[in-house]
């Protein structure tokens, strides 16, 4: 770690590095991995609880009375002067990845300040690679400052999405609008770990990202990083205010313009006259087995 980084995102390389050791000594031997559903098709193991306490344990030493906010343990409140600081955690962002082998997975670990992310680290430990960012001072790969992609035509672009796979989620307005994207990109991509997918966004690894249903810990330290690299983040309909509404985008600001006009009618806030647009689509409010509603959709837990 650099003594020109910020304190506290040495403290999160360390939490981070430190729950990377732990998941990788497990994927040697995956089978021996204890495996629970939270839901249909979503997963939990033992080695995201591990990992979340290792991270949590890090960064409480350091730092006792900050909050905590992760996806396994949920919310501690802050204390005193430090009630502001929170850590908002994804031990193992992929764990349906991890638990068959597939090497895409990463960890994520965000620190938020008076409701602004401050503090960015996305580790993936099957090839150590580190993504990290502080605001204001840019983003970087394994210390190599990253941007993203400068693509302008959305023609040229490779896009990251994440795909519906539970009960309930909106699996054929998510169809309709992948619709949109596909004839109009070179390639769309569908890796499952949502905040590598927007480390990669930031690094210009591929041009944007777009994905219902994602929770604050898939993508408040992937925010940072695009946004430190350069790029944009938001919901659909292009307002910055989206951690907590359950859909993402992320692009150079020149892609980001082109895929808000393509998609920003399957947005739950989009205006009246596009979500009616969008209910007339063919499948899309009709009854089927997995209905579409405005349920998550979501990336691998």
């Amino acid at each position: 770690m650099s003594s020109n980084l910020h304190p506290m995102l040495n403290v999160a390389i360390k939490a981070a590095r430190a729950a990377g050791a732990l998941i990788n000594r497990a994927a040697l031997d995956i089978e021996a991995v204890r495996v629970s559903a939270k839901q249909t098709n979503d997963f939990v193991t033992e080695v995201d609880q591990a990992a979340e306490h290792a991270i949590i344990e890090t960064l409480l030493a350091a730092y006792p009375d900050h909050g905590i906010w992760a996806e396994e343990s949920g919310r501690r409140e802050g204390k005193g002067r430090d009630k502001d600081f929170v850590w908002i955690i994804d031990p193992l962002d992929g764990t349906t990845n991890f638990i068959h082998g597939f090497p895409v997975y990463c960890v994520s670990i965000a620190l938020m300040v008076k409701g602004r992310i401050e503090q960015a680290v996305v580790y993936d430990p099957t090839r150590n690679d580190l993504f990290c960012a502080t605001r204001g001072r840019g983003a970087y790969l394994n210390e190599r400052r990253i941007r993203v992609a400068k693509r302008t035509h959305l023609r040229e672009t490779l896009l990251t999405t994440g795909f519906p796979f539970r009960p309930g989620d909106a699996f054929q307005t998510y169809m309709s609008m992948l619709g949109e994207v596909m004839p109009r990109c070179t390639g769309v991509r569908r890796p499952g770990a949502a905040a590598l997918d927007l480390a990669y966004v930031a690094a210009g690894f591929s041009d944007g990202f777009f994905e219902m249903g994602l929770s604050p810990w898939d993508v408040a330290a992937g925010a940072l990083l695009v946004t430190e690299a350069g790029g944009l983040i938001g919901n659909f309909t292009g307002e910055a205010d989206f951690l907590e509404q359950k859909e993402c985008l992320a692009a150079n600001p020149k892609i980001y313009g082109q895929l808000v006009s393509l998609i920003g009618k399957y947005s739950k806030f989009a205006s009246a006259g596009d979500k009616a647009a969008v209910r007339q689509q063919p499948g899309i409010g009709q009854t089927s087995s997995a209905p579409a509603t405005d349920a998550d959709t979501g990336d691998e837990a």
